[in-house]
């Protein structure tokens, strides 16, 4: 079994990316004014690294959500 298969670490279920250089783990926004990707870890200025705009949407998982209704 894979790691993410037995309870290790998941990349879609936690929405954080393997990790940079820097050693900590990094999520993938989207440019609210160019709709380009960005990563952003820890501590990072909340700016889009292409066009300087400051409004970032965190991209949506990509594992299904299911609730239960009551």
């Amino acid at each position: 079994m894979s790691q993410s298969q037995s309870g290790g670490f998941n990349q879609y279920a936690s929405g954080y990316a393997a990790g940079d250089a820097s050693g900590g783990p990094t999520v993938q926004y989207v440019c609210g004014e160019c709709a380009a990707k960005v990563s952003l870890g820890r501590g990072d200025a909340i700016r889009c690294s292409t066009c300087g705009h400051r409004v970032l949407y965190k991209e949506r998982t990509k594992r299904m959500v299911q609730f239960e209704a009551r």
